[in-house]
């Protein structure tokens, strides 16, 4: 179902840059308050906040919930928060990510430098934050939607009351470069995650959808040196406030537009109109396309391409002819 803007209030992890700072932007110029769930902000993001404090005149108002995604208390006292300022929340994005990066990546095993994963915690800080805290901050969603706690402000989630849950999953759910295997991972779980939830639409009016993004000029590849390297003048950015954008109408709008499939038919249009609705994944490259679950032709070219991926496919041949790799 889909939901107004204006006025509701909004949960965002990852909020503090990229994507999901993008979003915050583009809610609170629509009127929708926002909780910026991260670790830290970037400067930008700072200045967002304090435009949107509780003693400004913006309409909408913005408030920081410094929040580890790996630690679930952290989850819970970001909800407690919404509710304090804004009496609960409407819309949650999970969108904190990271991109296999040296700290925690298939390629540097546990305990191998640059990792910093333990071999003795049994986890993989990159299945936490991409896999592990989408599902657990979805079933806080859930559970908050259904059961406000003064149910004589906000009413529970149905379909004639409807709430939105945003995730942020990628072309790699569906690609599978040699780079980034638990990236890759955690997308295509995300992809079926999303898509499991689908009922929750029609029956309890909780729409659960994705954005697939392709290449996005965000510090995931900016400020990553090995990463950054791979880009050529052959690839394409598409921008973090596109991708909000598309987000925004993920929530609030019944229909969108998207590139249709390929036809040889003259005249034909290259567009078609389709419904939004729970389980809804959207590529988001320089075209918008729905990704199907069954015969779906892959991602489109245009702003999905990384060109110089042989170069760190190399690399990483490498490193395991070396010897002694993950010993």
């Amino acid at each position: 179902m889909a939901l107004s803007l204006a006025g509701r209030t909004a949960i965002l992890t990852g909020a503090g840059s990229g994507i999901n700072l993008a979003f915050a932007s583009t809610l609170l110029s629509r009127q929708c308050n926002v909780v910026f769930a991260d670790l830290a902000l970037r400067p930008e993001a700072e200045e967002l906040v304090a435009n949107h404090s509780s003693s400004s005149r913006a309409s909408a108002k913005a408030v920081f919930q410094r929040t580890d995604v790996r630690q679930w208390q952290n989850l819970v006292e970001m909800f407690n928060v919404a509710e304090q300022h804004f009496g609960g929340a409407d819309i949650v994005c999970p969108g904190a990510g990271v991109y296999e990066p040296l700290w925690s990546n298939f390629w540097y095993p546990p305990g191998e430098p640059p990792s910093t994963d333990s071999s003795q915690h049994s986890r993989y800080a990159e299945l936490d934050i991409n896999l592990v805290h989408p599902i657990r901050t979805t079933q806080m969603a859930i559970s908050h939607f259904l059961n406000p706690r003064d149910t004589s402000k906000r009413y529970p989630a149905s379909p004639v009351n409807p709430r939105s849950i945003i995730h942020v999953s990628s072309i790699a759910g569906q690609t599978t470069p040699l780079v980034a295997p638990i990236y890759n991972a955690t997308k295509h779980a995300i992809n079926g995650f999303v898509r499991s939830l689908a009922p929750l639409d029609q029956e309890l009016g909780i729409r659960v959808t994705a954005v697939a993004p392709g290449v996005i000029k965000t510090p995931l590849w900016t400020e990553a040196p090995e990463k950054i390297k791979l880009i050529t003048e052959k690839d394409v950015w598409v921008t973090p406030e596109f991708v909000a954008e598309q987000m925004a109408n993920l929530v609030e709008k019944e229909e969108i537009e998207v590139q249709a499939p390929s036809v040889t038919i003259p005249g034909a249009s290259s567009t078609k109109m389709v419904k939004v609705e729970g389980g809804f994944i959207l590529e988001v490259g320089r075209k918008l396309r729905q990704v199907e679950a069954f015969n779906d032709p892959g991602p489109s070219r245009e702003g999905n391409t990384v060109t110089g991926m042989g170069i760190a496919d190399r690399e990483i041949f490498e490193r395991l002819r070396r010897g002694g790799w993950g010993k």
